[in-house]
């Protein structure tokens, strides 16, 4: 049985970047959880924020390596996104693990993805899992044409989202870095 779930949105204004996700997973055609918790703080003091999207052991496990790499590299979130492509695309164990990170920290903002791609948007603005495209054009949309602050964009978009996709619910959780 497929399990999808998950949006999961980011977005940088004004010296803050703020990272949500909504709470569902579903089972085939069954919500089998509607209060999931898919953000995750990282680092010595939670400088850096994590969302996930994909099989929820399979995100755990890259979470633990990703972590491990982000002490290595003493916080630098991009060598520790690099080295965790690396190892995933090439471990035996780590390649077929199926998630999507979205991860952040004060000034990047990057998609992690189990192909090697580490990826840096350009406007700031992450959109990942079953719901992302809907969250990242209203977040887009929001950008444009208000001055909300990152946060209120975030909890938005991802309302927005849950209007839209069924895979998404309103239960949502957001973390915010400040500069």
């Amino acid at each position: 049985m497929e399990v999808r779930s998950t949006t999961i949105l980011s977005v940088r204004r004004g010296g803050q970047v703020a990272l949500g996700g909504d709470g569902q997973v579903t089972m085939g055609e069954t919500i089998v959880k509607a209060d999931a918790i898919k953000i995750r703080r990282l680092g010595d003091k939670g400088q850096v924020i994590c969302g996930f999207a994909g099989g929820a052991a399979d995100a755990f496990a890259l979470l633990e390596r990703f972590e491990a790499h982000l002490k290595e590299s003493t916080g630098n979130i991009r060598r520790a996104a690099v080295e965790l492509a690396k190892a995933w695309r090439t471990d035996k164990v780590l390649r077929r693990l199926e998630s999507l990170l979205a991860v952040v920290d004060r000034e990047a903002s990057l998609i992690i993805s189990g192909s090697g791609d580490v990826i840096e948007p350009a406007d700031g603005v992450i959109g990942i899992g079953s719901g992302g495209p809907y969250a990242r054009s209203a977040a887009a949309a929001l950008l444009k044409h208000t001055e909300l602050p990152a946060e209120t964009i975030v909890r938005e978009a991802l309302a927005i989202a849950a209007d839209l996709c069924v895979y998404t619910n309103n239960h949502i959780t957001v973390e915010v870095l400040t500069a």
